[in-house]
């Protein structure tokens, strides 16, 4: 072999070693959607898989539901046979080591009992931290996503299990079986409330989402004791379509990434604020467009 050659290769084998190196240092976490598939990309998993590798975590996916769906209107869902939804959670588990994992839209009461169970074990041995449950019942054109004999179920065995929370205001009025809160002193009532929902074991996050109040939105953050509110300046787009995923989503995978969950929530809305205020530069659709995941990413 010539100097050369084996100059270039102790070389490559040098950027070899620094790669291991590096990833041993910086090990890249994984992130789980357990959700429904959105043809349109907008929202769903596929929403879920883009905002999870923006923020730097490695997406996987367990499908719960099949939609037909587009920016205007969501016209067929095809619920995943329970059983198979389990399947796919006993056989990712059995592999892959997940960090934090976000549930969206379940469909039916059976999907919902079967994520719960499938989930019972790896969060009993630790092998699951982060559950972040955006409770998805309606889509952004005013389509059910959700079973309405499927909210109880909703309610007893999957919020639960989440360390965290995230209902607009119309989910929140459906969860607590009462009209959604519209004020700042109902939302603050409305969190104490929904706070009761969960576990009482451990840390555990309501992020009550303001969106749907007129003006400047307020989101509210409630772990029981502290109220957090986090002001934003509405961004004036229509590509507003899987907003709520997104901003599960990529709190997911910031806590993936060993986050502070109050710092995670602040870090997911400044990314979500910049995937909206990007987003018109998207042509998807004549409805209600997606926001730009790969804002920071993409050329301008």
């Amino acid at each position: 072999m010539n100097q050369n050659r084996t100059s270039r290769v102790s070389g490559a084998q040098a950027s070899r070693n620094a790669a291991d190196t590096s990833s041993s240092r910086t090990r890249i976490p994984n992130a789980l959607s357990i959700a429904g598939i959105d043809p349109s990309g907008g929202a769903g998993i596929f929403a879920d898989l883009k905002a999870f590798s923006a923020l730097g975590a490695y997406g996987t996916g367990v499908v719960a539901a099949l939609t037909a769906q587009n920016t205007c209107a969501v016209t067929g869902v095809h619920p995943v046979p329970p059983a198979f939804v389990r399947l796919q959670i006993d056989t990712l588990f059995g592999d892959v080591r997940i960090d934090a994992a976000k549930i969206g839209m379940l469909g039916t009461a059976p999907i919902a009992t079967a994520v719960a169970e499938g989930l019972a074990a790896p969060i009993a041995e630790g092998r699951l931290p982060h559950r972040v449950v955006d409770p998805v019942m309606v889509a952004k054109s005013g389509d059910m996503l959700l079973d309405r004999d499927a909210v109880g179920t909703l309610i007893d065995a999957i919020l639960p299990l989440a360390t965290m929370i995230t209902p607009n205001l119309p989910e929140a009025g459906v969860l607590l079986r009462e009209r959604a809160p519209e004020t700042m002193r109902e939302m603050r009532r409305a969190a104490e409330r929904l706070r009761r929902l969960l576990a009482d074991d451990g840390l555990r996050f309501v992020l009550l989402k303001g969106g749907h109040a007129s003006g400047d939105p307020v989101d509210l953050l409630h772990d029981g004791d502290r109220m957090i509110e986090l002001p934003e300046t509405r961004v004036a787009t229509r590509n507003t379509h899987g907003t709520g995923c997104t901003l599960s989503a990529a709190i997911a995978a910031l806590l993936a990434r060993g986050l502070d969950p109050v710092d995670a929530v602040r870090e997911a809305k400044r990314y979500l604020t910049e995937a909206l205020r990007h987003a018109e530069r998207l042509e998807v659709g004549s409805g209600h467009g997606p926001v730009h995941h790969f804002h920071a990413w993409w050329p301008r």
